[in-house]
């Protein structure tokens, strides 16, 4: 049950931010709800595949589609409400990135996988999403440039395995390590944090 509500949480968190893009895009209803769509369930879904359970996900629980529909009503509804809403993407994507980590760190332990591998699952649960929303945005996935974004994610993975050695109780261990994802990004964002760059910058 806490593993279940955790994966409604992330599903709302990330399908509030794709309807913040498509909204800041000028996107009609339906570009609206395909680019929440996509952004909610786009990491989960290429995790199943990779892990073999199939049907995906929300393909087998129709609760992600009434999650998904009732958040992107709520975001439509109430978009004026939602002041600076740079801000709020940022938010509400960060919030996203930590559950979902954690989420796809626990689908690779079912599977039995290798934690280096598990961590993998946990970034591409938590970054692909938003890799498929920015470039249907025709943008630059944020996964992309030099902002702390899966690294954080990887961070949050390393420190679930870490907190393993102490801890034996699983909840505790997944709220650890999506706060240590959360942390990291927000803490690299207000602090200007950022991956070194392969580029020279001009002079």
């Amino acid at each position: 049950m806490f593993i279940q509500t955790i994966d409604i949480l992330g599903t709302i968190a990330f399908a509030i931010s794709g309807v913040l893009v498509a909204m800041n895009k000028k996107m009609d209803a339906f570009g609206v709800f395909i680019i929440a769509f996509v952004t909610a369930v786009g990491g989960g879904t290429l995790r199943d595949v990779l892990i073999g359970a199939t049907p995906v996900f929300w393909m087998v629980n129709m609760t992600f589609i009434i999650v998904i529909s009732a958040s992107v009503f709520f975001a439509v509804i109430f978009r004026n409400h939602i002041k600076h809403l740079r801000k709020s993407l940022f938010l509400f994507d960060t919030i996203g990135i930590g559950l979902y980590t954690v989420i796809g760190i626990e689908k690779g332990i079912a599977a039995n996988l290798n934690p280096l591998i598990c961590i993998a699952l946990g970034t591409m649960s938590a970054c692909f999403g938003g890799v498929i929303r920015d470039i249907l945005c025709n943008e630059i996935p944020v996964i992309f440039r030099k902002e702390v974004y899966a690294s954080a994610c990887i961070i949050g993975g390393l420190s679930y395995f870490l907190m393993l050695q102490f801890l034996e109780e699983q909840n505790y261990l997944f709220i650890i390590a999506g706060a240590v994802v959360i942390i990291v990004r927000l803490v690299a964002v207000i602090f200007k944090v950022s991956l070194p760059s392969l580029y020279k910058t001009k002079t």
